[in-house]
């Protein structure tokens, strides 16, 4: 009887046995989870990736600051004031050599427009002019990059790329398995359990199109991919000139019909300053698998190390420029914000603000005597949905509390549109420094996970460069415009300080669980 309770207790189907068996694998999985997550979020960057050029002297007549704004009049009938794209079609319809875009919503998904504001074809005719173009001049070499977003991940195939292809464009769609994961939990998952089998999301579809109303169904392998909320968000186009130099423009605008209306900003520049952002975009299509072929145009002129060797002083007519990608934002953030002092400036015109070291160092400053300003969209409208007013409304209302008042914020008054724009300024009594472009200044695009593209100025405050971006700040800041507009409105008409909201966002922010 005893030796049979032995063997009873020894046997593979005891409870204890059994307990143990589960906690090996508990523990095996949570390994395996756990390093998947590890290694997919500080895994190498791509080449191309985190770019911090020197910085380099260009002509302020050769910098030129575009803003499209977007209002309504006191009966609520939109006015807009656009042209960014109107550069950028002019940019497609001078080149003769090389042309490289790289969009982040390239498409003509309409949604729901501002209150009946009138949405642009943006898609169709950046399309139409890039084919022109190589029509026109079919010796031209034409890259154009972008996310896989436009074919919602495999599920609906883009038309205008398929075009764009058939035509002679070197289209290439960016892996977003290259880059690193930033919602990490799920990501890790995805990548263990299904993302071998949701690599193509393309199939006869069952469940509702998240990003077009009106679009067919798609796919779970689709819908399984998109949750990973992770993107190639730049928004540039580098060209010849015509003659031989580069012309580019950098941008928070998107060739997309259902964006036209919103409000962005945009700096046009030539010259070799260029160079840089050029031979990014063409290291992360190789990167993704691209084989082509394509070269700086002749003459590109000087190389960035000889220029920054030669670097004049900044002064009205010569300003500094340099190139800034994913991480090298917001080292180049932190470190201007932390260099402001007592009597200088900090303004700052975005669509999200989330980012901790970005809300630390602006309340830094603030207490060191920095003014600090903010215009914020309110993160109320997303194309005809309602949003929940995360992270915009809590942060303003940790940085207002956090500083006695000190920090000022503004709220952009939208009408079914957004206000787009992701700029700052720092600048005191002689110098003003600024950065623009694609970049919202959240965890998602400035730690190297989003692929990002910004511009950085540093110019003399008294040059025309510089007082025309400050006067665009100051006209939505003060509201300078005709009876009945308002482009701003008071901090307390959106202010949120629950801590309910407060600690969601704080939660979304750090886990990646967030669409910002």
């Amino acid at each position: 009887m005893r030796n049979a309770s032995i063997a009873s207790s020894a046997s593979p189907s005891s409870p204890r046995r059994r307990r143990l068996w589960r906690r090996v694998v508990l523990l095996v999985f949570l390994a395996v989870w756990g390093g998947t997550a590890y290694w997919h979020t500080h895994k190498p960057l791509l080449e191309g990736m985190h770019v911090e050029s020197p910085w380099q002297a260009v002509p302020t007549e050769d910098i030129t600051f575009i803003a499209d704004i977007t209002t309504a009049d006191a009966y609520g009938r939109p006015i807009l004031s656009q042209a960014i794209f109107d550069e950028v079609l002019r940019i497609v319809r001078s080149a003769r050599q090389v042309l490289v875009l790289d969009y982040f919503l390239f498409n003509a998904h309409r949604g729901i427009g501002a209150d009946g504001a009138p949405t642009r074809p943006l898609s169709r005719e950046l399309r139409d002019a890039v084919l022109e173009r190589l029509q026109a001049q079919p010796q031209m070499r034409v890259l154009f990059i972008t996310d896989p977003v436009n074919e919602v991940y495999g599920g609906e195939p883009s038309a205008d790329l398929a075009l764009l292809r058939a035509s002679g464009v070197q289209v290439v769609v960016t892996n977003l398995d290259r880059l690193r994961d930033s919602n990490f939990l799920y990501s890790s998952l995805w990548r263990l359990g299904v993302g071998w089998w949701s690599r193509d999301g393309r199939g006869e579809g069952w469940l509702a199109n998240p990003l077009n109303a009106g679009g067919d169904p798609i796919t779970l392998r689709a819908w399984a991919r998109l949750a990973n909320f992770k993107a190639n968000h730049r928004k540039v186009i580098v060209g010849d000139d015509g003659s031989g130099a580069l012309v580019g423009l950098v941008t928070s605008a998107n060739p997309h019909d259902a964006s036209s209306a919103h409000s962005n900003v945009a700096v046009k520049l030539s010259g070799p300053a260029l160079a840089p952002l050029f031979a990014s975009e063409v290291s992360l299509a190789r990167s993704m698998g691209w084989k082509g072929e394509i070269t700086l145009p002749t003459p590109a002129g000087s190389t960035p190390d000889a220029a920054n060797a030669e670097l004049a002083p900044v002064s009205d007519a010569t300003a500094h420029v340099r190139i800034l990608t994913e991480g090298g934002i917001r080292t180049a953030l932190i470190e201007r914000i932390q260099g402001a002092v007592n009597g200088e400036f900090i303004d700052v015109a975005m669509f999200y603000i989330s980012d901790r070291e970005i809300v630390e160092a602006l309340l830094a400053a603030s207490r060191r005597g920095v003014a600090v300003r903010l215009i914020l969209d309110p993160n109320k409208d997303a194309f005809g949905r309602e949003k929940s007013g995360i992270p915009n409304r809590p942060v303003a209302s940790e940085l207002v509390a956090a500083s006695d008042g000190a920090v000022r914020v503004r709220w952009y008054r939208t009408h079914g549109e957004q206000f787009h724009t992701k700029l700052i300024m720092v600048y005191g009594r002689d110098r003003l420094w600024l950065t623009l472009g694609s970049a919202n200044f959240t965890r998602r695009n400035l730690a190297d996970y989003n692929l990002e593209a910004n511009v950085a100025l540093d110019v003399t405050r008294g040059s025309a460069l510089a007082l025309q971006v400050m006067e665009y700040f100051e006209t939505l800041w003060e509201n300078r415009a005709p009876l009945g507009i308002e482009y701003t409105a008071d901090f307390g008409v959106y202010a949120d300080p629950a801590q309910t909201q407060y600690w969601l966002y704080r939660i979304m922010e750090s886990t990646g669980l967030s669409t910002f």
